[in-house]
């Protein structure tokens, strides 16, 4: 059989849609200056869907140096991978910076998040050795198991009893191959919202040998006291053997970065695929991402922003009996129950009707039956959108349940 029959036999779960969804419920296309109000299909919508946690995106000083920088060296500059021609005294100083924020000995920038963090999993394990993840893992770190060549276990998530099973496993296997054990996690789990049990997993390290990988992807900036996320809002940070903080969600830029001690970091900066074969981070990204980590540490106000609009929202949803689900961090699920169409047809009628935009996710990403609204709140939002949005979602919930969204196929919408 001809292999690209094949693929048009094998849409996926997904694909399945893509007729009727593409460019509304699927890769839909916002317009506008980045903020709570941007425009979708010709109208305004309040906007709950943009990973802009603290507000930086249009920040004036931001955007300032974004185009100077620009301007300065343009977007080619530097050239070439990090390793052979890519280097530059802005990169090693990000990395310095990044470390401190931390407290960590070192830091390796990366170009992709995704794949950076595909790679360092990649990098760090040999075929002797035994990796220990999460159940609901975010697929970066699913695909970097992947390439695992030695064993991987799975651990129920957030569930300590299922680690330590998991750990007693990959302790005796490892005791005959004289490997080693990596346990991976996340800080904020970011479709649920719930932090991983950081501590607790930290505090197993009394009882068994392992080193800790943790993606806090959406934990940088928006927990702690400091914003340097999860491990310092749970107080473990030096529990944390290897640290994975995004530019993309608190910072509104791209790339990311690994933390860890000194050698560790050595060991990852010649030997991690995606970037020795790869090219740099460009120049206006790396002098962007030290103005907003410098905007981070000077200004707390961000973060305290950020989690007034939380706070309301939250409260404000769980006073009217929304499930929110087991988030305890800025990730705001709100999970009602129906159908595939019927989703589509909430999602159509706020946006159509009450001028609300978030992201809708549905089977297989969450179990069949359920429908989950996720909103991103950010510092920009303000109060009033709050009140307006729990206003929407109470009465979208009751035409929900009175059967107003029965349908027996997704609204097509595709452009």
């Amino acid at each position: 059989m001809d292999l690209f029959e094949k693929l048009k036999q094998r849409v996926g779960p997904l694909g399945q849609y893509a007729d009727d969804a593409y460019g509304y419920y699927m890769f839909p296309k916002l317009e506008g200056e980045i903020g709570p109000y941007m425009t979708f299909r010709g109208k305004e919508m309040l906007n709950w869907s943009l990973n802009n946690y603290l507000g930086l995106a249009n920040h004036p000083e931001v955007r300032k140096v974004d185009a100077e920088a620009a301007a300065q060296y343009g977007l080619g500059y530097p050239m070439g991978a990090r390793m052979m021609s890519g280097n530059s005294v802005y990169h090693e100083q990000l990395d310095r910076e990044l470390a401190a924020f931390e407290n960590k000995e070192d830091a390796v920038l990366l170009n992709y998040g995704y794949q950076g963090m595909i790679s360092a999993i990649d990098a760090i394990v040999d075929r002797h050795d035994v990796i220990v993840y999460d159940a609901e893992s975010h697929a970066c770190i699913v695909d970097g198991v992947r390439l695992h060549m030695g064993k991987r276990f799975v651990f129920e998530h957030n569930d300590m009893e299922s680690l330590e099973k998991q750990l007693q496993r990959a302790t005796r296997l490892t005791e005959e191959s004289g490997g080693a054990v990596l346990v991976i996690t996340e800080g904020v789990f970011g479709m649920t919202g719930a932090q991983g049990r950081l501590a607790d997993i930290v505090a197993l390290k009394s009882k068994y040998s392992f080193r800790l990988f943790v993606d806090d992807a959406h934990g940088f900036g928006t927990m702690g006291k400091t914003g340097a996320g999860t491990s310092e809002e749970q107080n473990c940070q030096d529990g944390v053997d290897m640290y994975f903080g995004t530019f993309a969600k608190s910072m509104a830029l791209i790339g990311g970065f690994i933390a860890a001690d000194k050698d560790v970091v050595k060991f990852l900066r010649y030997n991690l695929r995606s970037q020795i074969y790869a090219k740099s981070v460009p120049m206006p990204m790396v002098i962007g991402a030290l103005k907003r980590l410098d905007l981070i540490r000077k200004n707390p106000g961000f973060k305290a922003d950020l989690w007034k609009i939380v706070t309301a929202l939250q409260k404000g949803l769980r006073e009217q009996g929304f499930d929110l689900g087991r988030t305890n961090s800025c990730v705001t699920p709100v999970i009602m129950h129906g159908t595939v169409a019927e989703s589509a047809s909430v999602v159509h009628d706020l946006r159509e009707n009450y001028n609300i935009f978030c992201s809708v996710v549905v089977y297989p990403v969450i179990p069949k039956g359920m429908i989950l609204l996720r909103l991103i709140p950010t510092a920009v939002h303000n109060l009033e959108q709050v009140a307006e949005t729990i206003s929407a979602f109470t009465e979208i919930r009751e035409k929900l349940k009175n059967g107003s969204y029965t349908a027996q196929k997704v609204i097509s919408m595709a452009d």
